[in-house]
């Protein structure tokens, strides 16, 4: 259970940075791609950042089998190379599966600052409970508005510390599965 409970805030925190990879990957990637697109190189850059969304879209797959035990559908989307370059090109612009990959993995973006507030509020705050009376003397402790200054009163906030770590151990086991249920979505969403 308690290894259970550090897997699933080692998956919220990397959900934070993939989310943020995401995101600000396609968003420079395409607009430094679409605004090149006037000379030779703009379309082969769009093309191959498009292309990415399927290695991206089975990592999310694996990451979310590992952390949460979630299994999903394979995703394999990529493009077949037998065609013409230009076929190529025209499937990877004018496909609505690409752009919908790229707005789930962008999305996750939101999901990862979700996940890294949820982190520090169910990881980080019941450790600082639950050192309260080592802490209290070298910082200013406010808990509830009630002053942590005494030893008395740090014993209470370290109880309230213990609490707090059985309740986050209940909600990042859901909130971890509602975040592995996103991929689950995502890919069954995109394999429509």
């Amino acid at each position: 259970m308690k290894s259970r409970f550090i897997q699933n805030g080692y998956f919220l925190l990397l959900t934070f940075v993939t989310g943020l990879f995401y995101f600000c990957f396609y968003l420079v990637a395409l607009i430094f791609s679409f605004t090149l697109s006037f000379t030779v190189v703009g379309i082969p850059l769009v093309i191959r950042v498009l292309q990415t969304t399927t290695p991206f879209i089975k990592y999310e797959r694996i990451q979310t089998k590992i952390y949460t035990d979630i299994s999903t559908d394979s995703y394999n989307r990529g493009v077949t190379t037998d065609t013409s370059d230009w076929a190529q090109v025209k499937f990877v612009l004018t496909n609505r599966r690409t752009w919908s990959a790229v707005f789930w993995l962008m999305q996750k973006f939101v999901i990862g600052i979700f996940s890294l507030i949820s982190a520090i509020i169910f990881y980080v705050m019941p450790l600082m409970f639950l050192l309260a009376p080592l802490l209290y003397r070298y910082i200013d402790m406010n808990i509830l508005f009630m002053q942590v200054n005494t030893f008395a009163k740090s014993l209470l906030v370290m109880v309230m510390g213990i609490v707090s770590t059985a309740l986050s151990i209940k909600i990042v086991d859901g909130l971890a599965k509602k975040i592995g249920g996103y991929t689950h979505s995502m890919i069954r969403q995109l394999n429509r």
